[in-house]
């Protein structure tokens, strides 16, 4: 699978907790999409209840359903997906770059991740190659960004003190000694 993170990084979904949000329009396509950002958590230890899943209109409403779930407190990330196709308007420059500008501005605005899964293409046949779960399938590619930048972002752990047996000397007593 081309982009793929598993071969290069160990991704850990475990005690993790996810939130897709999946844009309606372009339904065939985006259910693909869901499909392998979904078995992407699975190969990854995720556990099904800790992955939600929202749906919305478009891609349009991608970015306030995003940035309302990671500021919520309640999600680790948030993979946001769907697919715009170029047509004869400029509807697709519109909506393309204002769910990219969207999601990004959420992520920066709350320190969660939110990823950028929408397919934005020229044609039917490129979204329907980068859907293919088969093939260079874009939601799996996103799930696996998405638990990248949760190790990324995930304060390092802390090695467990030595107990006190011992007291130790007061400090800030100079020149007395016992």
């Amino acid at each position: 699978m081309t982009g793929s993170l598993t071969s290069t990084i160990h991704l850990d979904a475990t005690s993790r907790r996810v939130v897709i949000i999946a844009a309606r329009f372009n339904a065939t396509l985006v259910d693909q999409l869901v499909e392998g950002a979904t078995q992407a958590w699975r190969d990854h230890g995720g556990e099904p209840s800790r992955l939600l899943m929202e749906r919305v209109p478009g891609a349009f409403e991608l970015p306030l359903a995003a940035k309302m779930f990671a500021a919520s407190g309640g999600v680790d990330a948030v993979v946001a997906l769907g697919c715009v196709i170029r047509g004869d308007t400029p509807h697709f420059d519109y909506v393309a770059g204002e769910c990219a500008r969207g999601l990004m501005d959420a992520g920066l605005a709350t320190g969660v991740p939110v990823i950028f899964g929408v397919l934005t293409t020229e044609t039917l046949a490129q979204a329907e190659e980068r859907a293919d779960v088969t093939r260079m399938n874009k939601g799996r590619e996103s799930m696996e960004a998405a638990l990248e930048m949760i190790q990324l972002l995930a304060p390092p752990a802390r090695a467990p003190r030595a107990p006190r047996t011992a007291k130790r000397p007061a400090k800030g007593r100079a020149g007395k000694r016992r």
